[in-house]
């Protein structure tokens, strides 16, 4: 631990709560700072605030309690009272929007640390300028931006802090039972929260054949509110595809843990799949490729194309009225990419199998 006038004394602190509201993939990429906080404070219990509906992500996760934050205002309000009966010493805001400042502040926590971009910082007692304070650069990954809040408040990070997952025994028997794979498996996850993000289900239909003519069994995986997307999917691939839309978040962690290799638009799902190992091809369009590319040690790729115009806010292309960020991506860019992954992966057929 490092010393200074802005350094917590962490050796006195006893109970912390992290919190990471919002999505999937916010989730999936808080979980390095939860490793560090376990390995470098043992002698503290580790909570994290976490949307009630992303929550069963991190559930049963070694050494780390679970906060639910439901979505209502009266559903907010009983949780933090909830986080004040905790009597947490210490409060690490990770995402520093409206509500998990209201959050952070309810808690009374003695020490409350944040940026000093977030919303009402007068909430904190400790406020950082900026991540890029620390490594020396604005071109960051999520993973560093949110390490970067330990390190400034004197705790040891290691950069290259991996994501991870637990394993729910549960979810990975419901999978099995469901999977009838004889041989690799590959997932697809062809949805997104923004048409600028989305691939084309046709592009994904003709990624799915060539991964069945290698010998792959493919599965596809969304959200129940994307099922059409599955269902177009399916229809224009000349391949048999095993679609789940009724898959709890532990189980499509499961689901990506089985898999040999995912190709998926840069989504939640791309980070779970990273997160537990998987050999990934990620298509980009509209999102800022260093800040959410695949953060793994498992062989990856990413597949884009350069517009000037990136990245952008992503609900809509301001600059030709139909996002070709991603519509222009060529269909053989991704299975030239899948193909690299898979023989580096060792997950391919052999040479034999027709094409």
């Amino acid at each position: 631990m490092r010393s200074g006038p802005n350094i917590i004394p962490w050796s006195d602190v006893r109970r912390v709560l992290v919190i990471r509201l919002r999505s999937i993939g916010d989730t999936v990429l808080a979980t390095p700072v939860l490793s560090t906080l376990r390995r470098e404070l043992p002698q503290a219990e580790i909570d994290i605030a976490l949307e009630a509906w992303v929550a069963p992500l991190l559930e049963g996760l070694e050494g780390v309690g679970i906060q639910s934050i439901g979505a209502d205002a009266a559903a907010r309000l009983r949780a933090a009272a909830r986080l004040k009966k905790r009597r947490y010493d210490a409060v690490i805001n990770l995402h520093g929007g409206s509500t998990s400042s209201t959050l952070t502040a309810a808690t009374l926590a003695k020490y409350r640390l944040g940026f000093s971009h977030y919303r009402f910082p007068r909430t904190y007692t400790h406020l950082y300028g900026s991540p890029a304070d620390l490594w020396g650069t604005t071109e960051l990954h999520s993973v560093e931006q949110q390490l970067a809040i330990l390190a400034l408040a004197g705790i040891e990070v290691d950069r290259a802090e991996p994501t991870t997952l637990p394993v729910n025994a549960a979810a990975e028997a419901a999978v099995s039972s469901r999977v009838a794979a004889k041989g690799p498996l590959a997932l697809l996850h062809p949805a997104a929260a923004y048409e600028t993000k989305q691939w084309p289900a046709a592009n994904f239909a003709r990624v799915a054949e060539h991964l069945a003519s290698l010998g792959f069994h493919v599965a596809a995986v969304a959200a129940r509110n994307e099922t059409e997307t599955l269902a177009s999917v399916r229809q224009a691939a000349n391949c048999v595809i095993q679609a789940f839309d009724d898959l709890t978040l532990p189980e499509v962690t499961a689901l990506a843990r089985r898999a040999d290799v995912f190709v998926g638009n840069d989504s939640g799902i791309a980070h779970i799949a990273a997160a537990v190992g998987t050999p990934s091809v990620v298509i980009f369009g509209s999102s800022n490729r260093v800040h959410w590319r695949p953060w793994t040690q498992a062989r990856h790729e990413i597949v884009f194309e350069e517009f000037a115009c990136q990245p952008c806010p992503g609900d809509r292309c301001r600059e030709f009225g139909e996002p070709r960020c991603i519509l222009d991506i060529p269909v053989t860019n991704v299975i030239n990419a899948l193909d690299r992954i898979t023989a580096a992966a060792g997950t391919r057929t052999p040479p034999s199998a027709s094409i």
